[in-house]
């Protein structure tokens, strides 16, 4: 039976690993508009480690916002994860180190969903695919 049947299939791993990057990467950048919008504002930020508050909101943006869409479509997504990993893992050690799990939890996945894709990559179905394609006809690898 299809339910109990472990063994991988490229496209379905591929096609989750898009649905992943879309819907993670669009749930963040609304987090990077707002921050945006605050950036924009001439709004105030935290400073949870010490570098000052406008250089913590333009971080936070550039991995919220930037980062975000490279995950979205699939460029560099490894290097792009890198940045989002760091900004989970500030927000949920540092910026709500005090605060109950239950505050924690949104930030927490996100940090596992970032692992994830720091470890598999963006999928056949990114341009990181379409890139990783061209080079094996060529024979870089």
């Amino acid at each position: 039976m299809w339910i109990f049947d472990s063994s991988i299939d490229k496209k379905m791993n591929s096609f989750a690993l898009l649905l992943l990057r879309i819907v993670v990467g669009c749930f963040m950048l609304t987090h990077g508009v707002a921050k945006y919008k605050t950036l924009m504002d001439g709004g105030e930020f935290a400073d949870p480690i010490g570098i000052g508050s406008s250089a913590s909101l333009w971080l936070a943006v550039f991995a919220e916002l930037v980062c975000s869409a490279l995950l979205i479509i699939g460029f560099a997504t490894r290097i792009a994860v890198v940045p989002l990993l760091i900004t989970m893992i500030v927000a949920v050690f540092i910026v709500h180190s005090a605060d109950p799990f239950g505050n924690k939890e949104v930030g927490g996945l996100y940090l596992i969903i970032y692992v994830l894709l720091l470890i598999t990559g963006g999928g056949k179905y990114s341009i990181d695919g379409l890139i990783g394609k061209k080079n094996k006809k060529r024979g870089y690898y």
